[in-house]
């Protein structure tokens, strides 16, 4: 199979998961492409293949060398269920420069994404203008199991043990939460997330969850002077509290935002929902300070209880811990250099399994994957770039 089948193969699977559900997978939608890479790492040979009753996958294709570190690759199997998950219809184009016809209706404009520019000449996977594609993550899922396959089927490639994982539920924040370290055996490791060919990310937004509940006291519009609290003109007044300019579509960079994700109410009762993420830990723990000075402010004209903030932290910024292990790193940048690809360290707008794995004492970076506009109905990879990560997996963990 090649990498072009196995990753088509693997994003016809909708694996969307799902912040609503409270079970660990978040859906069952999971546990179809997570059996199909255990049962496919068992037919290439792969040593010690399990699957555990959390819906995390793991293999291993042990050493040829000695004295070599045990180098763990993890990739996401879930998709952001933010837009349409599935089902998804994959369709291959030459680009030769352009606007791309994803539909009838839906253009991805050359003028809008300007990373098109790299990619004259290249085959690339688009959507069909209706869900996404899920290059975040099974093009890195499926460029591990292509170096599994090259690997097993070429033992004079010389390298110390590999561990590989596949995770659930990355996209809501837990996929480390039933990461089986000890069990996994790496030394360190890298997630294989990113995008644009060759970056190396080692910083990670802090990041938390806010859930601001409004309860109101409704009454006939006709006797509501000086009775009714309204909770959903509550809540929009704790929404325009935060600054349009500390929100997404006006950050970039190492600038934090906050996110407003979800919001729904009437009178008696309204719920927003936000992200809150920033580099600078100082500033992440005054951003979750203002949430809820806000809602004590409000509480101070509405009364006590009007309006409650549940904050959770979900992961911190690794770079703290990867400057302990600069070899990591470093291993990482020699690898691209290897390929013939100039490495672009950069801070991830975002997060990964790695984030929270690096406080768990498994030291990982995140590594890009060919892949661009994740998220979203206009994603898509470049064939020839994954082609090249596949190559720079093997540099990585070849022995030295």
């Amino acid at each position: 199979m090649s990498l072009k089948k196995r990753f088509l193969r693997y994003v016809a699977i909708d694996t969307g998961s799902s912040e609503a559900s409270g079970r660990h997978p978040s859906t069952d939608l999971q546990w179809h492409l997570a059996r199909m890479l255990e049962t496919e790492l068992r037919e290439l040979g792969a040593a010690n293949v399990r699957l555990s009753d959390t819906c995390y996958v793991y293999a291993e294709i042990p050493a040829n060398v000695e004295g070599q570190p045990a180098i763990g690759l993890i990739a996401h199997m879930d998709t952001a269920p933010a837009v349409a998950t599935g089902p998804v219809h994959a369709r291959c184009i030459r680009y030769e420069g352009g606007d791309i016809a994803l539909s009838d209706t839906v253009t991805m404009r050359a003028s809008e994404y300007q990373s098109l520019k790299r990619h004259v000449g290249h085959e690339l996977i688009v959507t069909d203008g209706t869900t996404l594609l899920g290059g975040d993550n099974k093009a890195g899922v499926a460029e591990i199991m292509e170096l599994a396959k090259r690997l097993i089927e070429d033992p004079a490639i010389p390298h110390g043990k590999v561990c590989i994982a596949f995770t659930p539920d990355e996209e809501i924040g837990e996929g480390a939460d039933h990461f089986d370290v000890p069990g996994f055996g790496a030394d360190f490791a890298y997630t294989v997330d990113g995008g644009m060919l060759g970056e190396v990310e080692c910083e990670t937004f802090n990041a938390a969850s806010a859930k601001v509940t409004v309860r109101g006291f409704n009454i006939h519009p006709g006797a509501a002077k000086n009775k009714m609290i309204n909770a959903a003109k509550v809540a929009a007044r704790f929404d325009a509290l935060i600054p349009e300019s500390e929100t997404p579509e006006h950050t970039e960079g190492r600038e934090g935002f906050y996110h407003l994700c979800g919001l729904k109410g009437d009178e008696t009762e309204a719920q927003l929902v936000y992200i809150i993420r920033d580099h600078d830990g100082e500033k992440f723990q005054s951003r979750k300070a203002r949430m809820e000075q806000i809602a004590a402010f409000l509480n101070g004209q509405y009364g006590e209880g009007t309006v409650q903030v549940a904050l959770r932290d979900s992961y911190y910024n690794m770079k703290q811990e990867l400057d302990k292990h600069p070899h990591v790193m470093q291993r990482a940048l020699d690898a691209m250099r290897a390929c013939g690809v100039e490495p672009v360290v950069s801070p991830v707008r975002g997060g990964t399994d790695g984030a929270r794995l690096s406080f768990m004492g498994l030291p990982c970076p995140n590594l890009s994957t060919g892949g661009y506009n994740f998220h979203g109905v206009m994603e898509y990879v470049s064939l020839p770039e994954m082609e090249a990560m596949v190559d720079v997996l093997e540099a990585l963990i070849r022995a030295r």
